[in-house]
């Protein structure tokens, strides 16, 4: 079996927040007098896991905290073999949290620019907007990802509970599209597959996050199939969150065998403790995926990206290697 640390990935979901290294958790958090617990918590739901992730944000407070945090995510994503990553960032609540709108932005995409020219990783940044927050600050997100598109924001997205509806945010989609924005959502993780259609039909979302109850609706399956709109699978995180019981019990080879388009990703990786490699190898040893399996997933997420074209080739040539 080939060594899955080298299979060429594209990585597209997973949240800068919850890719801080533990050793560096300890630092921000003593550098800001956050009280950071020795062990993780044992999460028994959503909110569990919400409040956890607040934590998370308290610790990142100064522009260098922002911008250590994305230098470390570059070097730590190219050791485990990403060529590309579409990093998620919440940038208006962290600039509402601290008064300065545009600061942990600017520091993250100084920091990625920083880590990007010395470790090799190709990134665009996906910045999204809390489901149960206010309108008004998911317009925030929306003008900062206008301001900063050319410095490497791509895209919005809705994240969060999805008992909260998506439909008051469906304004901000249209502009979102019409300023030339890609809309990648959360649906179909916590909630069934109405979230999903309301992600598409309301959000106009060119892939969804996470997906997993997608089954739940034959029609919807049909037509996500139909339309080639990729699900952002994270099975760590699933099985982590109380939403999936075990690995082994994750819907993701029913997925693929319903003939949708899967991608592997890691979500949350800090809280998980896992890689996107890890990722990979689960998914070897749970479902007695070969190598060949294995880079199709890869090669997935590739396509499923909005790499540019050059890119792409190129890191489907060093699958095609990989494989040789």
């Amino acid at each position: 079996m080939r060594d899955l640390t080298q299979l060429p990935k594209a990585h597209l979901h997973v949240h800068l927040e919850s890719t801080i290294r533990p050793d560096t958790l300890r630092d921000l958090g003593e550098a800001n007098g956050i009280a950071v617990p020795a062990e993780q918590p044992v999460f028994d739901g959503f909110r569990a896991f919400g409040d956890y992730n607040g934590l998370l944000r308290s610790c990142l407070r100064r522009p260098e905290d922002f911008e250590r945090v994305a230098r470390e995510f570059c070097e730590d994503q190219v050791a485990d073999g990403v060529r590309y990553a579409e990093v998620t960032f919440t940038a208006a609540a962290h600039g509402e949290r601290l008064g300065e709108p545009d600061m942990p932005l600017v520091s993250v995409l100084k920091g990625l620019s920083a880590g990007a020219a010395e470790h090799g990783l190709h990134w665009r940044v996906l910045l999204d907007h809390s489901r149960r927050r206010s309108v008004e600050r998911a317009r925030l997100t929306l003008d900062l990802a206008r301001r900063y598109a050319r410095d490497g924001v791509f895209a919005i997205g809705l994240a969060g509970e999805e008992k909260y509806p998506l439909a008051p945010f469906a304004g901000i989609c249209d502009e979102a599209e019409e300023a030339g924005l890609r809309l990648i959502h959360h649906a179909g993780e916590d909630a069934g597959p109405a979230s999903i259609r309301e992600a598409l039909d309301l959000g106009r979302s060119e892939r969804i996050g996470h997906g997993i109850r997608i089954l739940e609706d034959v029609a919807l399956v049909a037509e996500v199939r139909e339309r080639g709109i990729a699900l952002e699978v994270c099975p760590s995180s699933n099985v982590t969150l109380g939403l999936v019981p075990s690995f082994e019990e994750h819907p993701l080879p029913r997925l693929v065998d319903a003939g949708l388009v899967v991608t592997l990703s890691t979500d949350v990786p800090s809280v998980t403790g896992t890689t996107l490699t890890d990722e990979f190898l689960r998914a070897r040893e749970a479902f007695a995926y070969d190598d060949l399996t294995l880079a199709g997933l890869a090669r997935a997420s590739v396509d499923a990206s909005f790499a540019p074209a050059e890119l792409k080739r190129a890191i489907h040539a060093e699958i095609d290697a990989w494989l040789r």
